[in-house]
This record gives C-alpha cells, sequence and structure tokens, in this order.
C-alpha cells in the first residue's frame, strides 16, 4: 500500500535512507552519508514523501520537493518487485513534470529512470563528493500515457530543498 508520510515514520525512514545510500553509492565513502543524517532528517517532513507499506513496514519511500524528486528507496530485499516503480507511479499521477539528480556511476538508477520515460538534460561534477552526476527530467506525453517497467532502488538527493535546486548531488 502507498501512503503519504506520517512522522511516527521518520526513523524508519532514516533508516531506510541511511543504509540504502551506503548501499547504492559503494563509491561514495559511508561517513559522507553519516554526516548528512541529521540535516536530511529535519528535510524528510518539509517534504512531500510517500511510504510503501506492507504488514505496517516500510518497504520503501519516495520524497519530492515541488516537482524534485529527492530520493526513491527500497529495502535491499525488496527490490525488483515492483515497489519503486509504484512509489514513482505515484507522483507521476500528480506532476506533469518531474526532475532529479542521480550519480553516473549509479548506472541502476539512470536506466530505471530512462526506462520510465526520463532523459538525460544534463552533465556535472557533484562539489561535495566530486563525482559526475546527471540532470535528469521527465514530462507526461499527450495523453498523459507513459513507459513504465520493473522496479530497481533509486536514490537521488535532499540538497535540493536546501539549495533552491542549486548545487544538487545524486544520493
Amino acid at each position: 500500500m502507498i501512503r503519504r508520510f506520517e512522522t511516527r515514520d521518520l526513523d524508519e525512514v532514516m533508516s531506510l535512507w541511511l543504509h540504502a545510500n551506503i548501499e547504492s553509492h559503494s563509491f561514495i565513502e559511508a561517513d559522507y552519508w553519516k554526516k548528512n543524517y541529521d540535516m536530511v532528517r529535519k528535510l524528510i517532513p518539509e517534504a512531500e514523501v510517500f511510504v510503501a507499506e506492507e504488514n505496517e513496514k516500510i518497504q520503501g519511500f519516495i520524497g519530492l520537493t515541488d516537482t524534485y524528486i529527492a530520493g526513491i528507496f527500497v529495502k535491499a530485499k525488496e527490490q525488483s518487485k515492483g515497489i519503486g516503480t509504484e512509489l514513482l507511479r505515484t507522483v507521476m499521477k500528480l506532476k506533469d513534470q518531474l526532475n532529479l539528480n542521480v550519480y553516473k556511476k549509479n548506472m541502476r538508477a539512470v536506466v530505471f529512470y530512462q526506462h520510465r520515460g526520463f532523459k538525460i538534460v544534463n552533465q556535472k561534477i557533484d562539489e561535495n563528493t566530486s563525482e559526475e552526476e546527471y540532470t535528469m527530467e521527465w514530462h507526461r506525453q499527450a495523453g498523459g500515457k507513459n513507459e513504465d517497467s520493473n522496479c530497481l532502488c533509486v536514490c537521488t538527493s535532499w540538497k535540493y530543498k536546501e539549495t533552491g535546486g542549486e548545487n544538487c548531488r545524486g544520493m
């Protein structure tokens, strides 16, 4: 079941955020994510967040700031079961366009988004990690239909809210 984030979800969401980032971004030191933990913990309740829940356990979540996807996270053991796709579908129904940043080395995430109609529109270096990242965009097609397929775990950025979209980095 997909539902809106509630304050009681924060600890479980943050645990998932930290573990997913460390697992998905082996090319970035784990300390980077640990140092950003408190800042992200403050930003999540301010964002538009949806959680995927089964048996009262959060399996994944997606966070938005306006049309910017700050991140999609799915528990490792729950990946490739359609959870990420359902989370993304939820926000695609609400928005006419979406954008995000994703690390170039996170090819699983890049392919996930490309299969769902996102296009790479820019490439730059993330100043915080010195890693290359893509900016990707999605626009609703005429008639409201877009591509869709399987789930993968993907992560982007919570820095958007803090910086107003400047210097956002892939998560």
